[in-house]
């Protein structure tokens, strides 16, 4: 960081890419990560090992509620807005459409009232539409998009990363056993396999470390198993090659 703007970002990207190790981004209480920032730590950069996490008091997202409501909606938005909304505004276009085309001084009469109804509205309109901005970018929006995995209190943070870390070092030591017991599996699937062998809630990190600690024998054989059946369906396409 310098001057609170994020360097050398194609470098982090390229080495977050590359790195065989859990990564957790996590967002602290009223903290923000805004811009080309998001996109240098973002998860898909490397999936399979980068996750996100916020505070509930944290924000999150490319562009700030103002930056997105220039874009998103803009002044002639808000005044079709005003015109669907707000009664005063429907009258006074309701009176206007009645108005004779001949009386022009009745219709700009009726005009200047709408131009000074639109500029007390403005400011109301212009500050919801920035809270609802601000709403996309806050932590349970996060989560309902799955820009982040899990709301974590900056209270809670500390035992929480404690539990993950330690569930993730045995969990991608076993997937790595998965794998070499059996090159058909990918990531996704020998973390599946795992899953469904798993009683405790697979939400529940301390949960899925107490299982993994008190069931790696079993765990152990079964991977063995699973090697072992590899190895018998690799000779039997080998007999079945050799046979045609």
């Amino acid at each position: 960081m310098s001057g609170e703007i994020l360097k050398f970002g194609s470098m982090i990207v390229d080495a977050l890419r590359e790195y065989k190790h859990p990564i957790y981004i996590y967002f602290p209480p009223h903290g923000e990560l805004r811009g080309g920032s998001w996109v240098v730590v973002d998860p898909s950069i490397n999936e399979e090992k980068m996750t996100m996490f916020s505070d509930p008091e944290a924000r999150g997202g490319i562009l700030e509620p103002a930056g997105i409501v220039e874009i998103k909606f803009r002044l002639a938005d808000q005044l079709k807005a005003m015109h669907r909304i707000d009664r005063q505004l429907q009258l006074l276009d309701a009176e206007l459409a009645g108005t004779d085309e001949t009386d022009t001084s009745a219709q700009e009469a009726i005009k200047d009232q709408i131009a000074a109804r639109e500029e007390l509205l403005k400011p109301v309109y212009l500050q919801a539409a920035t809270e609802f901005a601000d709403l996309h970018d806050k932590t349970g929006r996060m989560k309902a998009k799955g820009v982040i995995k899990e709301a974590v209190p900056w209270a809670q943070s500390r035992k929480y990363f404690f539990y993950l870390a330690k569930r993730r070092i045995a969990q991608d030591n076993y997937v790595a056993h998965i794998k070499a017991a059996d090159p058909s599996l990918d990531s996704k699937d020998a973390l599946a396999w795992l899953k469904g062998m798993c009683t405790a809630d697979w939400e529940d990190n301390g949960a899925v470390l107490d299982y993994y600690t008190e069931n790696d024998d079993a765990i152990t054989s079964k991977i063995s198993d699973v090697k072992a059946a590899s190895i018998k369906a690799r000779i039997e396409a080998l007999q079945a090659e050799l046979g045609n």
